[in-house]
C-alpha cells in the first residue's frame, strides 16, 4: 500500500484536527491544512491559505447553516470564513471522519457539525466518533454504530478542539486499523 498517495484534509486547529494531521504525518500520509489570513492555527505545516475568491466558492447563507445545525450563527466574518474553509475540506476529501458529540437531534455539536452536514449533502461516507459514548457511528440515513476504516485516498479529519483521551485513541486506532499490514 503506497501511503504517499493518500491525502488528509483538515483546518489545523487544536484538538482533533491537529491530532489527525500529526498521526497522518507519522503514518506517511500527506496532510493539507486549509486556512485563511489571520486564522490562528495549531498545525502550521502544509498550510494552504484560501484567498477571497476561493473562500467565496464555499459561501453559504448563515441562516441556512443555523437552520441545518439547529443553532444560531451570527453574521460574523470569522464564523463565515470558518464555514467556508470547512466547505473546502469536505469538498476535497472523499471520506469524512469527525470527532465530536452527536446530539439528540442527530446533529453534531459545535462548528464541527457543519462538516457533518456538508458530508451528508455531498453524499460522502461519513463517520463520527462520539466522545461521550466512546463509539464510532456511520451515517446511513441515521447514525449506526460502526468500526470505520479509511477506504479512500482523500479524506477529511475534523472535530472538536476539546479532544479527550478516548478521542485521541480513536484516531490512532483508525489509522492503525486502516493501514496495518
Amino acid at each position: 500500500m503506497d501511503l504517499s498517495k493518500y491525502t488528509l484534509y483538515s483546518s489545523g486547529l487544536k484538538g482533533a484536527e491537529a491530532t489527525f494531521a500529526e498521526i497522518a504525518e507519522q503514518t506517511g500520509i500527506t496532510d493539507v491544512v486549509y486556512s485563511f489570513d489571520g486564522h490562528k492555527l495549531t498545525r502550521e505545516k502544509n498550510v494552504v491559505i484560501l484567498n477571497k475568491e476561493q473562500l467565496e466558492r464555499g459561501d453559504i447563507s448563515m441562516e441556512l447553516a443555523s437552520r441545518m445545525l439547529n443553532r444560531t450563527y451570527y453574521e460574523t466574518e470569522k464564523i463565515r470564513k470558518v464555514l467556508q474553509t470547512i466547505f473546502h475540506m469536505v469538498n476535497s476529501g472523499h471520506q469524512v471522519f469527525v470527532i465530536g458529540a452527536i446530539q439528540e437531534d442527530g446533529s453534531v455539536k459545535g462548528g464541527t457539525g457543519w462538516a457533518v452536514e456538508l458530508a451528508k449533502m455531498f453524499n460522502r461516507p461519513l463517520h463520527v466518533f462520539d466522545q461521550p459514548q466512546k463509539k464510532w457511528f456511520t451515517w446511513k440515513a441515521g447514525w449506526q454504530e460502526d468500526s470505520p476504516r479509511i477506504e479512500y485516498d482523500t479524506f477529511v479529519g475534523s472535530g472538536t478542539r476539546y479532544l479527550s483521551d478516548a478521542g485521541r485513541e480513536a484516531i490512532e486506532k483508525l489509522f492503525l486499523d486502516s493501514f496495518s499490514k
